[in-house]
């Protein structure tokens, strides 16, 4: 499966051209977000407007910048936006895994209780590629280091280390946009605002 992951456009014009350029010269299968698609809410339904007139199924959690009920109310209008938070989506053979919002916290309590259903999800899944989307990136990665060091997310980073995940996409971290990494077999993936073909 080709997806077109992207993360953090803010409401960019100038982003969304680029992903809309993508789409039609690379077709991908579907679209991916890690969230951050507005600046605390503004345009958010417009924005939601102009990925769903790409066409193409839209896989998609929210960010820091939005709330998580006004999101997943707003993306039911959409046919092709299909929003993950603290849910599911499987596609071909590729089980997608969704957790969104956050950013700031080196532990999430709410997510490690949470993560159960999703390593259920796991195990029945076993033949199935597993992607797994969180907006913060893991924890002691070249995605989540900056000039203070270290500040991801453990609670994703264990859950990654326990767990049979293929591919991590996230964002947040605009200094890292567009860097990789690995947590043993797993990819990790900061795709930035103007978006990053994936084979998966």
């Amino acid at each position: 499966m080709k997806i077109l992951a992207f993360t953090d456009i803010h409401g960019s014009l100038s982003a969304l051209k680029r992903i809309r350029q993508k789409v039609k010269f690379q077709n991908p299968d579907l679209l991916v977000c890690a969230g951050d698609i507005s600046l605390f809410e503004r345009g958010l339904v417009n924005i939601l407007r102009k990925l769903n007139k790409f066409n193409k199924k839209t896989i998609i959690i929210h960010g820091n910048h939005e709330d998580d009920s006004l999101f997943a109310k707003y993306s039911k209008s959409f046919k092709n936006i299909i929003f993950v938070h603290k849910k599911h989506f499987l596609e071909q053979n590729v089980l997608f895994l969704g957790y969104g919002g956050g950013g700031f916290a080196l532990v999430d309590r709410e997510f490690e209780r949470f993560s159960a259903r999703f390593k259920d999800l796991i195990k029945n899944n076993l033949d199935k590629k597993i992607v797994f989307l969180t907006h913060a990136p893991p924890y002691k990665t070249k995605l989540d280091k900056i000039m203070q060091g270290h500040c991801g997310n453990k609670s994703f980073r264990n859950f990654v280390e326990k767990t049979k995940v293929d591919l991590m996409i996230c964002g947040h971290l605009h200094e890292n946009f567009g860097k990789g990494d690995k947590i043993n077999k797993t990819k990790i993936i900061n795709p930035g605002p103007f978006g990053k073909i994936i084979e998966v």
